[in-house]
């Protein structure tokens, strides 16, 4: 019953599967390989999936290994329901066997193996913890998976996981191929400080949140991306000399700056503007869509949520179709869920600053912000620099103050601090982590 063993019951079920498959044997198969080569990726950080066919070319994983770690989740994806006890009893003899595919190909099946960890790690195990294991996965297969990727000595599980949590917050990992560690991934930029926080990750029993807060509360976090002080300072000089030896944030002189995530764009834009519906758990949400993509759907694709106060929850409990994503997202590189995205693509296109700019949604937020900063402050100069503290975090420079009040002026009553708020949501400095 802990909630950790349902999050890993979904993950083995919550990739791409195609009903539409005239071989339910067939289908069964590329179910099996696709998890089988997630797993590989996202857990180890291994490219298992390159042995499904033949051995891996450059790391040491054979074509028997990969089916090895496949049987593990065999008895797991049965596609048939309503089965009778009796029909269970007699062919389970028959479908516990796992079998290497010759050449990939779920119609050749070639020889008997058993459920097994994958043998390159078998070198930091002794032979009575490796007979012991083997033993264990036969038994309880996916347990004992768990088990062994969770071992505090194993080489590979820890690293993996607190490069990720690294990449997600500096934007890239301290190795750059985080779902590949194998011979042809990259090497990582500071390999005693990966080992340091991985040991430090499984002392804190695994913590996630403990990691989060070791990270932001260190120094190479808390850096500035760009520098704000005296330009004739000594810090000024040591600066521009850090940005000379380490011009792309590598040796994290400085704080690599990122664009923000479409998911965190949106979040950003209803918290500020109030909006922000903070409800926690229950089942995903549909808000409205555009009705150019409403009209390309059939019926009951999308059944919007009655509740309107629902739309505006954080962007995490958006339900998500692999063949429709939330326009937002779709704008600013959400990665397609049909397979394992280590890292996201991150580009600048036209059509991210026309959503900023003309979309109903930031227009709404933005009406709705003004009207916060009408009803709560009476004069410009304090609306001003409200609007500047939830917006940037910060107030305006005298500058930006006389500028915006000149601005404000000049503009309808009515639309000139919506107007205002709406060229902020579309500023650098918001959508932008410094």
């Amino acid at each position: 019953n802990h909630p950790d063993a349902h999050v890993a019951t979904h993950f083995c079920v919550a990739g791409p599967d195609m009903p539409d498959i005239n071989s339910q044997e067939e289908r069964r198969h590329v179910l099996l390989n696709e998890l089988t080569s997630t797993v590989g990726e996202v857990v180890l950080g291994l490219q298992v999936g390159c042995a499904e066919c033949h051995d891996h070319k450059y790391d040491p994983i054979s074509q028997a290994d990969f089916y090895r770690l496949r049987s593990v989740f065999e008895p797991a994806i049965q596609l048939r329901k309503n089965v009778s006890v009796r029909t269970l009893v007699e062919t389970a003899p028959y479908q516990q066997s796992s079998h290497v595919m010759i050449r990939g190909d779920f119609q050749r099946p070639g020889p008997k193996i058993q459920p097994a960890p994958l043998r390159l790690f078998r070198s930091t195990l002794s032979d009575v913890t490796a007979s012991e294991m083997e033993l264990a996965f036969r038994a309880n297969r996916r347990k004992a998976l768990a088990d062994w990727v969770t071992q505090p000595d194993h080489p590979l599980t820890a690293r993996v996981i607190v490069n990720r949590l690294w990449q997600q917050h500096f934007g890239r990992g301290l190795s750059e191929s985080p779902s590949d560690f194998g011979i042809m991934g990259q090497e990582p930029t500071h390999p005693e400080l990966l080992d340091w926080l991985a040991n430090w990750f499984v002392d804190n029993g695994w913590s996630i949140r403990k990691f989060h807060r070791l990270i932001l509360t260190s120094a190479v976090w808390q850096q500035q991306s760009r520098f704000t002080g005296n330009a004739d300072s000594t810090a000024a000089t040591q600066w521009h000399q850090a940005l000379r030896e380490d011009p792309d944030a590598r040796l994290l002189s400085r704080f690599p700056r990122q664009r923000l995530s479409g998911e965190v764009i949106r979040d950003s834009m209803l918290a500020v503007s109030d909006s922000l519906n903070r409800k926690t758990g229950g089942p995903g949400i549909r808000p409205p869509l555009p009705q150019e993509l409403t009209s390309t759907l059939l019926k009951n694709q999308w059944d919007v949520t009655e509740d309107d106060s629902e739309h505006r929850r954080r962007s995490i409990y958006i339900f998500a179709r692999r063949n429709l994503r939330f326009p937002i997202f779709e704008a600013f590189d959400r990665p397609a869920a049909n397979d394992s995205c280590p890292v996201r693509n991150v580009s600048t296109t036209a059509p991210q600053s026309l959503y900023l700019l003309n979309s109903d949604f930031t227009l709404e937020c933005a009406q709705r912000l003004a009207d916060v900063m009408k009803a709560e402050h009476d004069t410009v100069t304090e609306q001003v620099n409200e609007v500047f503290r939830k917006v940037f975090s910060r107030h305006p420079t005298v500058d930006e103050l006389q500028q915006v009040e000149a601005f404000l002026q000049q503009s309808p009553a009515d639309s000139g601090l919506t107007h205002l708020c709406l060229s902020l949501f579309n500023s650098n400095e918001f959508v932008f982590l410094e």
